[in-house]
């Protein structure tokens, strides 16, 4: 089990780091990524405090991944800053997508989906077929969330990530401790988003290693 999008105290989450490793890793997640809310601001410091919670994590058995959300960034500034989250040491890049539940600037969905930086499109909302082509031919996964709000558009999005042949994954992008999924609940969010059984099947064992080589 894996999940690629968390939140902590660090941002708007209700956990320290260690807790919700430690939460996760009691319903049996192998992998991990803290991705707390990231601008200008706090992406440096963001990935330091991470990377601090690692051996933590390797105590539970957990992967940890170190990253970020980049959120309501400037369309235009979105390469640069996945580039630096990397060059700071951010295992992945998740950029806060066109979800129809916030403000979040045109652009944004496009700009992420032809980034080389960036690794997952979290809730991309309505998202246009050319930037789910664009995210197939850049290696970008697409969002299926189980956060309300931010779900209302997941049957979309699995039926334009099939036409553009690109990479789906399953996340929570969970803020508070109920928000993280037991394994019964990923593979109802997946079939309920329109995967099929095989699909689901496939989406929810994806080897997260591979999925981040680009």
């Amino acid at each position: 089990m894996y999940d690629l999008h968390t939140h902590t105290l660090l941002s708007d989450g209700e956990l320290l780091p260690t807790e919700l490793v430690r939460r996760a890793a009691v319903l049996g997640y192998e992998t991990l990524a803290i991705t707390d809310h990231a601008d200008a601001s706090n992406l440096a410091h963001l990935v330091e405090a991470a990377e601090s919670v690692r051996e933590s994590a390797r105590c539970y058995g957990v992967n940890l991944l170190v990253g970020v959300e980049l959120t309501h960034v400037p369309p235009s500034l979105i390469p640069a800053f996945a580039r630096d989250a990397k060059r700071f040491g951010a295992d992945i890049v998740v950029v806060h997508g066109e979800t129809v539940v916030e403000p979040v600037a045109p652009g944004t969905n496009r700009a992420a989906c032809a980034c080389e930086y960036v690794d997952v499109l979290g809730h991309p909302g309505l998202i246009a077929i050319e930037d789910a082509r664009a995210a197939a031919q850049h290696g970008v996964a697409l969002e299926i969330t189980s956060r309300g709000g931010h779900n209302r558009t997941n049957g979309h999005v699995v039926r334009a990530a099939r036409e553009a042949g690109c990479r789906l994954v399953v996340d929570s992008d969970t803020h508070a401790p109920s928000d993280l999924m037991s394994k019964e609940s990923r593979w109802a969010v997946a079939l309920g988003a329109g995967l099929t059984e095989a699909e689901s099947r496939e989406t929810l064992s994806l080897d997260i290693n591979r999925l981040l080589q680009k």
